[in-house]
C-alpha cells in the first residue's frame, strides 16, 4: 500500500492518497519491502526512492521491531498460516498500544479481518472501507 501511496502514477494511488490526511504508522518491514519493489521490480531510481521513503518517515509513526515483536510474529505465522513478512507486519501493529487498525491492500491479510492479542483487537481494513466510513 505504501508503494501506491508514494507513486502518483500507481493504479491504486487515488485509493490511498487520503492517508496523507490521517495519522498512521508503518514498520521497517513495509519500508524495506517498498524500497525493494520500487527499485528492483518497478525500476525506479534508488536515490529517489530512498529520498521519498525518508521524507515519508518524517511525518509517520515508525513502529519498532523488538525480539518480543519477532516472537509474536512467529506465533501469528503459525496460528494463521501467514508468511514471515505478513506475520511480522501484523505483530508490529498488534504490539503498538496506540494502533487499533491496519489498512492494507494485501488480500491475505484482509481475509483475516481482525487479529487478537489478549484483550486487544487489531482490525484489518482495505483503504476503500476508510473512505466509505466518512
Amino acid at each position: 500500500m505504501l508503494l501506491a501511496y508514494l507513486i502518483p502514477e500507481h493504479p491504486q494511488h487515488d485509493l490511498v492518497k487520503s492517508l496523507a490526511k490521517r495519522e498512521h504508522a508503518v514498520n521497517a518491514t513495509v519500508l524495506h519491502e517498498t524500497y525493494h519493489t520500487a527499485v528492483f521490480k518497478l525500476r525506479r531510481r534508488p536515490e529517489a526512492t530512498v529520498n521519498a521513503l525518508l521524507g515519508y518517515m518524517r511525518f509517520v509513526l515508525c513502529l519498532p521491531l523488538t525480539a518480543k515483536t519477532v516472537e509474536l510474529g512467529l506465533r501469528l505465522a503459525l496460528k494463521h498460516g501467514l508468511g514471515g513478512r505478513d506475520a511480522l507486519i501484523l505483530a508490529s501493529y498488534l504490539s503498538a498500544k496506540q494502533i487499533g487498525e491496519l489498512v492494507t491492500l494485501d488480500n491475505g491479510l484482509l481475509n483475516l479481518w481482525q487479529v487478537k492479542l489478549g484483550k486487544k483487537t487489531l482490525k484489518i481494513r482495505a483503504p476503500k472501507e476508510l473512505t466509505s466510513k466518512r
